[in-house]
């Protein structure tokens, strides 16, 4: 049946670790992951609760595909309520943890109350203890990786740990695991040092076996695994460039958001693309990417490890950042980029380096530097606010300056860790924050592409485009092509791919994959590793319960269809030249149609008939 049906509890206010069986009626109502970790959060967590305080609790949870054979079966989520939004946060990762967690023996792992002192967990299958993590408290993640094992003397133990901005309070600090992976976004991982978790450190031997139909599931997968390799996405773009073959194409089609969302189209997106990560630079001959790489039994490969010149000013000086890490990925190359106006390859991927050394989420962060830069060049902000950093669009110089403040947790830095919300609020210019429920926007223009403006303002988490990636139909016309200027059917799309999603979330594969499968491809793979029968409406089903129970999360935090919004710069700002000229996002043709199939009221409640459908 694919899960382990056990479950750990850790309390860290008491220091102790309880195994416990899985709910399996949760299990069968919400598969896994992303969907049954909201179920156990929503029955264990006082909505209104405040984020950073003991009452709140953060799951890490693996699907029942994690560690199977199944392509892409390696992620796990880190699901609790999110201090950046007050929302409740899912927050998705690769690598190879989520894969050990299953070796080890558990499904999910639940953590409660706060430590007093620095801890990580060690698990080892069925042993688990909490120990001291004095001496890993004001370590980057890097270093408690290298620490952790060090200690542990073995190369197959994997960690998931926070960094100094996490410990600082950044309210957008993530978990990262394998050095470059991260659960980034929303702030789990300040929830995860709010609690005073340093690190969780897994080595799994057992295996990951319960499945229900071998034979059944074998010829799922391997179907499914030579669709993946055909397609022109999954076969030959994502391996090649990663996700960053969408620089140029999004640029290309009016849609690429720049400097603070004030544009669409960045004059140097070409120069950040994945596409100029193969190029030879001119100072080394070398280039910025060094080699793709795969997360645990994917046949995609779409990671990106890149090497920056040792000459470039930011590491000229700086030896520890002469090696190759984790390269950028199209999200990141965005924020990071053109919504700074940056086009410095190496200067972004150095930002980068930052991100997954300390722990911060770097689409937040781009976004926060964007609307800072936005305000400086107002005169709203001096270098007396930035300590003296000339924080003008296009500086790479400057924007490097910004992330490493935001990591000394020192002066600017602590501006910055607010997210840019909060910043704008500070500074009595809110609208020029580019957020949905406190969430910065991804990088997509919700005034050229329709459908993403939609998703994103109904999103669960805030501003998000994995939540329901229209794009793939707006744009590359996946599964069927629809136009990217049209609202027309734009809300049935976005319930689609929402309820699809949580599915695929929940079930422990990559959402990549859908650039390639569609729920004919994945409910097999379910069904033959789990007992029951998992149809494709059945699976739909589950989607859609999914979406609802985060839904009544947030509601009962005290959410409303006032929170259902996109920033007044996207709705009345029009788009100026281009293929996208004259574009705003018209939500309000598109809002109230998307709550009545939702089976919601016109305030965006969920009506009592949808609530006993969905068995909510």
């Amino acid at each position: 049946m694919s899960w382990t049906q056990k479950i750990l509890r850790v309390n860290l206010t008491e220091g102790t670790c309880t195994a416990e069986a899985l709910n399996m009626q949760w299990a069968n109502d919400y598969l896994g992951q992303r969907g049954l970790a909201s179920k156990y959060l929503t029955e264990e967590v006082d909505p209104k609760c405040d984020p950073l305080s003991p009452d709140n609790k953060m799951i890490m949870a693996t699907g029942p595909l994690t560690g199977t054979m199944a392509s892409t079966g390696g992620r796990y989520s880190v699901i609790t309520k999110g201090p950046l939004t007050g929302a409740i946060a899912c927050s998705n990762s690769g690598g190879f943890l989520g894969a050990e967690f299953k070796n080890a023996g558990w499904d999910m792992l639940i953590f409660e109350g706060k430590s007093p002192e620095p801890v990580y967990l060690w698990i080892e299958n069925d042993k688990t203890e909490l120990r001291s993590a004095t001496d890993l408290w004001g370590k980057s993640a890097w270093e408690t990786d290298d620490i952790l094992h060090q200690v542990h003397q073995d190369p197959q133990v994997r960690i998931a740990c926070v960094g100094r901005t996490a410990e600082a309070g950044c309210l957008y600090s993530g978990v990262i695991n394998d050095k470059h992976r991260a659960a980034g976004r929303s702030g789990v991982g300040t929830v995860m040092a709010s609690k005073n978790l340093k690190a969780v450190a897994v080595r799994g031997t057992l295996g990951v076996g319960n499945i229900n139909d071998m034979p059944k599931f074998v010829e799922a997968i391997n179907a499914g695994k030579a669709v993946l390799a055909e397609n022109a996405v999954t076969g030959q773009g994502l391996p090649t460039y990663g996700t960053q073959v969408l620089m140029n194409v999004i640029n290309g089609v009016g849609a690429l958001p720049a400097r603070n969302m004030k544009n669409a189209g960045f004059e140097g997106a070409e120069n950040i693309s994945g596409e100029a990560m193969h190029e030879p630079r001119a100072s080394d001959g070398k280039p910025n990417l060094t080699t793709n790489a795969s997360c645990f039994g994917c046949t995609i490969a779409c990671g990106r490890i890149s090497t920056i010149d040792k000459t470039h000013f930011s590491i000229e000086n700086k030896p520890e950042y002469w090696g190759a890490s984790g390269g950028l990925e199209y999200e990141a190359a965005w924020a990071l980029g053109a919504d700074t106006g940056v086009d410095d390859l190496d200067a972004i991927t150095y930002v980068n380096f930052l991100c997954n050394e300390d722990g911060f989420d770097p689409i937040t962060f781009g976004c926060t530097v964007a609307a800072a830069m936005e305000m400086f060049e107002d005169g709203v902000l001096t270098t007396e606010n930035t300590g003296g950093i000339e924080l003008k669009f296009g500086s790479a110089e400057a924007f490097v300056a910004a992330a490493e403040a935001l990591c000394s947790g020192e002066g600017f830095g602590q501006d910055l860790a607010l997210g840019s919300k909060r910043l704008c609020d500070k500074y009595g210019r809110p609208e020029l924050s580019m957020t949905v429920k406190g969430q910065e926007f991804p990088a997509y223009d919700p005034r050229g592409i329709q459908g993403i403006g939609l998703n994103y303002a109904t999103s669960n988490r805030g501003a998000c485009h994995v939540r329901g990636y229209t794009v793939a139909s707006e744009i590359l016309g996946i599964p069927v092509k629809t136009e990217q200027t049209d609202t027309d059917g734009k809300p049935e799309l976005v319930k689609a791919f929402q309820d699809a999603t949580a599915l695929v979330d929940s079930a422990g594969l990559c959402l990549f994959t859908t650039f390639a499968w569609g729920m004919d491809n994945i409910a097999p793979q379910i069904d033959g590793a789990c007992e029951g029968d998992w149809s494709v409406e059945r699976c739909l089903e589950v989607g859609e319960r999914i979406w609802n129970i985060e839904r009544q999360f947030n509601n009962d935090a005290g959410f409303t269809s006032n929170d259902d919004k996109l920033p007044k710069r996207l709705l009345e700002e029009a788009i100026k030249g281009g293929p996208t000229d004259g574009q705003v996002n018209r939500l309000g043709d598109m809002l109230p149609k998307y709550y009545e199939i939702r089976g919601w009221t016109d305030k965006g409640e969920i009506t009592d008939e949808t609530k006993q459908r969905l068995s909510l």
